[in-house]
């Protein structure tokens, strides 16, 4: 008899979502929001990578993105009973739009020019003013459609993951949009 065959990488990172779901999507969204800020630096023309970014950003996806999606995914399911029908992903949809999605754009503006950029609050509180609701009404263009596709067709347990990989792309487009705020910004003063 031979030893087991040796798991695929996909079978050990499913066993580990399976097996810790809250700390498998933290480390998920941890990471892909790290690779991205390492893809928005290269297209924004950074020569060489910020690698205190890169690690701030895992951290706010690692310590609040990755479980908040948890936590919300968990709650909604219960609160509307694991359906999937169409008026009730519906209502996930809205309510996910309506209390998550401007949460997560608000903190990560606050935390990308506070801690990120260490920019003082005053210009920090200037800047969102400015650009939030573009933010938050370009978002709500197609994280709709992000969240109706995740509410009727994906597991609980991948939902999040999902979210991050789509974050992953919606995180190049805030960092490159707050890259430009604040460089014109700079330039106005």
């Amino acid at each position: 008899m031979g030893s087991p065959p040796k798991k695929t990488a996909l079978q050990l990172y499913l066993s580990q979502l399976q097996q810790h779901p809250l700390r498998t999507k933290a480390i998920t969204a941890g990471v892909l929001s790290g690779v991205s800020d390492v893809v928005s630096q290269k297209l924004s023309g950074i020569q060489k990578i910020q690698l205190r970014r890169v690690l701030l950003k895992v951290i706010f996806a690692g310590g609040f993105l990755g479980p908040a999606g948890h936590f919300f995914h968990t709650i909604l399911d219960k609160i509307f009973q694991g359906k999937k029908d169409t008026k009730t992903v519906a209502k996930k949809v809205i309510v996910e739009q309506l209390t998550l999605s401007p949460l997560n754009h608000l903190l990560f503006m606050i935390y990308y020019g506070v801690v990120i950029e260490r920019t003082p609050w005053n210009l920090v509180r200037d800047r969102i003013k400015k650009t939030y609701p573009t933010v938050q009404l370009t978002a709500w263009t197609f994280f709709p459609l992000v969240g109706w596709i995740n509410y009727k067709y994906v597991p609980l347990h991948f939902r999040v993951i999902l979210h991050s990989l789509v974050a992953f792309f919606w995180g190049i487009f805030l960092t490159l949009r707050a890259r430009s705020t604040t460089l014109a910004l700079a330039k106005a003063k």
